[in-house]
């Protein structure tokens, strides 16, 4: 008797039990143990006897049948079989972690949806050279073959600024811009004015640069600090952005050389096109939030972060702006806040009908979310007037935990002034369109579900936030592309990305204008991976994978013969 799996879509090596079955009956074991994106293992073992052959059973769904009987042929009702042979055979294959009762849908003739990808992030050494430059022309030649429109590369102020003032060293990044280009990509570049290390994926160490930090070592409040005065080396507090504290420059103006240098050197590759994004780095890990959870002062997820406002130039903004609201005993930072892994309910500012909620807290977080505007504002403007008639965009974190109570602890000390009864994506995307900037937005590719089974306590809502920012975005008319959080793999991540990028029910058929995947890895490039991978960006692509199906089976049919 046949047990059905439907309707599930295949291609290439990752078929929904492991392996295609031969044209005989043979026995192929199921994956002990596969991991999503998210870390969860979403299967376990349960060898088994079986055939299995693929049937379309709607338009653009596909259905995979398990039967005990050798070559018996089995083709679903109002169905259009597509390979009724069961005839080949992959090895190697892997469970995908799709729900095998959820229908797929068709993206065939869906609006094109560039990807990128983000190169390594040793791409460039500390002397600004090129690290294994054949290397990247084959991972390039392998990417460039399976039509991803371009690359993404920092360019780190750590390294190009590194030793002196308005000193800059681009070479490395010279010789890869022109590798990239000579393999027909196009290429994002981050301004990267942030510290690499320290954080989820970060496999380099790039600090800010030397002179910078000398800077600090004579002035430390020129670096983001909590309340017990621990300061944070990953970018520059946003109080300085008008104080001439870095050898006679402003903050500011340091971002603009940065910029502008950039722009100047790397004219041939604006004229021709080949640079399309500019993304401009507003804090750490480049994204537009205070650095409110940093692993490195013992954060750990899910806690709510601690405010990074207390360096003395923030500090004397606070109180400037409590004295001119009449109430200058507000010219502090709040109490009872908790600690870096606190959760809301366990301090009295956070928790239901806390202080932040209060007068006092409302003023606070107004403040507070109203500087980070504030510097994205002043920076952009600079980023337009350095990089004028190029696309510019600007990252924004997904912070999804704490989102479903009431004040969303994580998202205000990251400067998101965001409780269940304000809305506070739409200043943001407000002074996006200002400056005509696009939104990058992260953690598409996660589900609700997973978060709720692996951190419960959490509360988090990945798809809620996903929703609300992409909608803050779009209602103002500025294009939002996105990245994933995580390092994904699997099936169900690529699914939830391409949910979000073209959603069923939207009635303007509103899409995303480019996804960049993070990251270019060995991982990314093993065989079953990379053919996953190869048909998320087909799908992206609104192209059909009928030809790439019948491809992939051909060529196993040949590894079978062999």
């Amino acid at each position: 008797m046949a047990v059905n799996f439907s309707p599930v879509e295949i291609f290439g090596s990752f078929a929904p039990l492991g392996a295609y079955a031969s044209a005989s009956s043979m026995a192929v074991p199921l994956i002990s143990a596969v991991v999503n994106c998210t870390g969860r293992s979403i299967c376990s073992s349960s060898p088994r006897s079986f055939k299995l052959c693929s049937t379309v059973v709607k338009p653009g769904l596909l259905c995979c049948s398990v039967d005990g009987e050798a070559g018996e042929r089995v083709e679903e009702d109002d169905g259009y079989l597509i390979d009724g042979s069961a005839g080949a055979s992959l090895k190697n294959a892997q469970v995908t972690g799709v729900d095998p009762q959820i229908p797929e849908r068709d993206y065939t003739g869906t609006p094109y949806v560039p990807i990128f990808v983000m190169l390594p992030l040793g791409t460039i050494s500390m002397k600004c050279e090129l690290v294994d430059p054949e290397n990247l022309k084959n991972q390039l030649r392998i990417l460039k073959s399976i039509n991803v429109d371009g690359v993404m590369v920092d360019c780190w102020w750590g390294i190009v600024e590194a030793h002196a003032p308005q000193q800059y060293n681009w070479h490395g990044y010279k010789e890869l811009f022109r590798i990239v280009r000579d393999h027909k990509l196009k290429l994002q570049v981050v301004m990267s004015f942030h510290e690499c290390g320290g954080n989820v994926g970060d496999d380099v160490h790039i600090p800010l640069p030397e002179w910078v930090m000398e800077v600090g070592s004579e002035n430390p409040d020129i670096f983001f600090t909590d309340k017990e005065e621990r300061r944070n080396h990953e970018c520059l507090t946003w109080g300085i952005d008008k104080e001439r504290v870095l050898r006679g420059r402003t903050a500011l103006e340091v971002y603009f050389d940065y910029m502008r240098s950039f722009r100047v050197e790397f004219d041939e590759f604006f004229e021709d096109g080949f640079i399309s994004e500019i993304e401009v780095g507003l804090g750490p890990c480049g994204e537009l939030r205070y650095p409110s959870y940093p692993a490195n002062h013992g954060w750990m997820y899910p806690g709510i972060g601690e405010f990074q406002c207390y360096d003395k130039y923030l500090m004397k903004s606070l109180k400037k702006a409590a004295e001119a609201r009449g109430h200058s005993v507000w010219g502090r930072g709040p109490d009872d806040t908790g600690s870096y892994n606190s959760k809301p309910h366990e301090t009295g500012f956070f928790r239901d009908g806390g202080e932040y909620d209060g007068y006092y807290g409302r003023f606070f977080l107004k403040w507070y979310s109203g500087v980070l505007i504030d510097h994205a504002d002043q920076v952009l403007t600079l980023a337009n007037l350095a990089f004028e008639g190029t696309h510019i965009s600007a990252k924004l974190s997904g912070i999804h935990w704490w989102y479903k109570t009431a004040s969303h602890a994580a998202e205000l000390t990251a400067g998101f002034y965001n409780p269940a009864n304000r809305d506070g994506y739409a200043p943001i995307a407000s002074i996006l369109k200002k400056h005509e900037t696009a939104l990058n937005f992260t953690c598409v590719e996660l589900r609700t579900l997973d978060q709720h089974e692996d951190f419960p306590e959490a509360l988090a809502d990945p798809e809620g936030l996903v929703w609300q920012v992409l909608n803050a975005a779009w209602d103002v008319g500025i294009p939002v592309a996105s990245e994933n959080a995580l390092p994904c793999y699997d099936r169900e991540g690529y699914n939830k990305v391409l949910e979000n990028a073209k959603p069923l029910i939207d009635p303007d058929g509103r899409h995303l204008s480019a996804f960049t995947y993070l990251r270019l890895t060995p991982e990314l490039m093993e065989e079953h991976n990379f053919t996953e991978f190869e048909g998320f960006v087909l799908r992206m692509h609104g192209e059909s994978l009928a030809d790439f199906t019948c491809r992939l089976k051909a060529e196993e049919d040949i590894k079978t013969i062999d």
